[in-house]
């Protein structure tokens, strides 16, 4: 058969619940023993392993029709070698494409809801068997493309982490966070727990609850927070420090902002240990952030491409 590209299809897929599960205890039956020991419905661990495994075969049957493809594992994202003239796919919820996104450097993503009537997907328009007239247009750049951009935090040892939804920076146990931050003009030493830099695409998310929260304890009927597709593509970051502690050497004056590329911000860690700062929710995937270590937080210089 001919292939309608030569550029490679990557394909990236994750584990299901009951994958986990299995992976956790072993065997199905003590994976079902565990879930119905708590009161749930293994019934629906086992349907939404089946949909999803169903979904994905189908997209790989197309692809294979279409080009060359590499099935990806999503744990090995951050590790995997894109090329240039990648096509990627992801399979997943949208935090499976957000995770992929920020490990790309130009290249088109495709987002595919395996279970919509699971899955609300904001980021996964596309239907498993709507790729076989969708990956026609996207060859030939006929496909409108969001730009999506993300946060980029770097280290004064080089270090660089990306983020597509948001940035956390603090501890990565209960304990408070100790740095000092420099925002625009200001700078002061803070002890809290800790700081979420968010994009325009993952305003909706985490921040949202920080702001709706620190809103509801001030009384204060609505916070504005731009949403929705129209501001993936801002040129701006926005951060909250979460439950800054004052004190006689600590202060509670830089809480809320936006990071522009006239008002960076830089945060210097007091924090012996355990000082992380990781990206999108993956604890595992992460930058130590000890005492003495500076990170500065910017609008990164590459944006992800969300083939709608």
């Amino acid at each position: 058969m001919r292939r309608r590209t030569e550029n490679k299809l990557v394909l990236v897929k994750r584990k299901t619940r009951l994958e986990e599960l299995i992976a956790r205890f072993n065997t199905v039956e003590q994976a079902r023993f565990y879930v119905e020991h708590l009161g749930s419905d293994f019934g629906d661990y086992q349907k939404e392993d089946t949909t999803y495994k169903q979904a994905l075969r189908t997209v790989e049957d197309i692809l294979s029709e279409m080009g060359r493809v590499q099935l990806v594992s999503r744990e090995h994202v951050p590790n995997f070698m894109f090329g240039p003239q990648d096509i990627v796919i992801a399979v997943g919820q949208d935090g499976l494409v957000a995770n992929t996104l920020k490990y790309l450097d130009g290249q088109p993503l495709i987002g595919v809801n395996p279970d919509p009537s699971r899955w609300d997907g904001m980021l996964l328009p596309f239907k498993a068997k709507d790729l076989r007239t969708l990956l026609p247009d996207v060859f030939a750049n006929r496909r409108p493309i969001s730009e999506v951009s993300m946060a980029k935090s770097t280290l004064n040892d080089g270090q660089i982490m990306y983020a597509v939804n948001d940035l956390f920076i603090g501890q990565k146990t209960h304990i408070s966070a100790r740095y000092h931050i420099q925002y625009a003009q200001e700078g002061e030493h803070q002890s809290s727990s800790g700081i979420i830099v968010s994009t325009g695409l993952g305003a909706s998310g985490w921040l949202k609850s920080v702001v709706a929260g620190a809103a509801g304890i001030m009384g204060v009927e609505k916070i504005s927070i731009p949403t929705g597709q129209r501001a993936w593509g801002v040129d701006y970051l926005q951060f909250s420090v979460r439950e800054p502690f004052p004190s006689r050497t600590t202060g509670a004056n830089i809480v809320f902002g936006h990071i522009r590329a006239d008002k960076p911000m830089r945060i210097t860690s007091y924090m012996p240990e355990n000082g992380v700062i990781f990206s999108d929710g993956m604890e595992s995937d992460f930058l130590e952030f000890r005492s003495g270590v500076v990170a500065e937080v910017a609008v990164a210089e590459k944006r992800g491409r969300l083939v709608l």
